[in-house]
């Protein structure tokens, strides 16, 4: 299966995921986006996915609360978008992942089965992969 936008996902590494903290004890959840009104292109599977990093650094602060020392580092995942522009076959990737935590896999795979993509007009599955550097939010 040939993939697609690899080129540009490979390009995302560069994405931290520093963010402000909502006051304790509050979490705020994104505005969802409207994924019906978005062409399938590179830069709106990006923004889908950029829109859910607070999802994904939960997975990793969580992960990382019961260790002593927090480890930075990087997930490689892949998934494939259905012609509907849904999420199927998501995994992280053994080549290209240095945080070897099971739970932080596993909640991250769930996130990103969640996740909703414009429909691709082709009707076809489109597989991506996806790099996640992740550092603790000081």
């Amino acid at each position: 299966m040939k993939r697609s936008f690899v080129a540009l996902m490979l390009l995302a590494s560069t994405v931290a995921f520093a963010q402000a903290k909502a006051p304790a004890g509050q979490k705020q959840a994104p505005a969802e986006l409207d994924v019906s009104r978005m062409p399938f292109t590179p830069d709106s599977i990006q923004q889908v996915i950029l829109h859910q990093k607070g999802k994904i650094q939960e997975c990793y602060e969580d992960a990382m609360a019961s260790k002593s020392k927090k480890v930075e580092g990087k997930l490689m995942t892949s998934f494939v978008i259905t012609p509907q522009g849904l999420v199927t076959n998501a995994k992280v990737e053994k080549k290209g992942t240095t945080l070897k935590d099971k739970g932080l896999h596993d909640c991250v795979v769930s996130v990103l089965t969640a996740m909703s993509f414009p429909k691709p007009p082709d009707g076809k599955d489109h597989p991506i992969e996806y790099p996640f550097n992740l550092k603790a939010i000081e």
